[in-house]
């Protein structure tokens, strides 16, 4: 397949691997999860390559990573969190495919992740204003890496439609 690649970004939460999943089989595209291909490689979690190894050897491994995916084509790959604020990623992820970011409001974004302990960034008492550093930290990042912006506060299948209609015109 020659189709280009839609890459999926945006803050931990936005919906990128629920999205990313239902969007793989509405338009008949191999769906692959950014981290979950990393945990593979390294048979860990991210939270366990945080742990063990810090956040500077995760960044290498998601630069590798971005790297290999962007060879193929035909994938919708939902990017980690922190994968489009490094530059060199947005470039490479570039090459083979357009960036959409899934843009979700802060709040939505605070509860959906309120029960959440598996993100490693938010691992600390102050959480919920960890949280809204870094996505202050992010947002800028991701809306300059983004060839399109969807509201992703919709309903998973709306937002899928939206992504859809917008993949046809390139």
């Amino acid at each position: 397949m020659n189709r280009k690649n839609i890459v999926l970004c945006g803050f931990m939460g936005c919906g990128k691997s629920t999205i990313g999943d239902l969007l793989s089989k509405k338009m008949g595209m191999s769906f692959v999860d950014l981290d979950a291909y990393i945990e593979k490689k390294e048979n860990k979690t991210v939270s366990e390559i945080f742990a063990d190894s810090g956040e500077e050897y995760f960044r290498k491994l998601e630069r590798e990573a971005s790297k290999e995916l962007s060879e193929k084509r035909g994938l919708i790959i939902a990017a980690g969190g922190g994968t489009l604020t490094f530059k060199e990623n947005v470039d490479v992820l570039k090459t083979s495919g357009k960036i959409i970011l899934l843009d979700v409001p802060v709040e939505v974004i605070s509860d959906r992740l309120k029960f959440d302990d598996t993100r490693p960034l938010l691992a600390r008492p102050d959480k919920e204003e960890a949280m809204r550093e870094l996505y202050e930290k992010r947002m800028p990042l991701y809306k300059s890496a983004a060839d399109v912006v969807i509201d992703a506060s919709q309903s998973p299948m709306q937002v899928c439609r939206d992504i859809i209609k917008c993949s046809n015109e390139y």
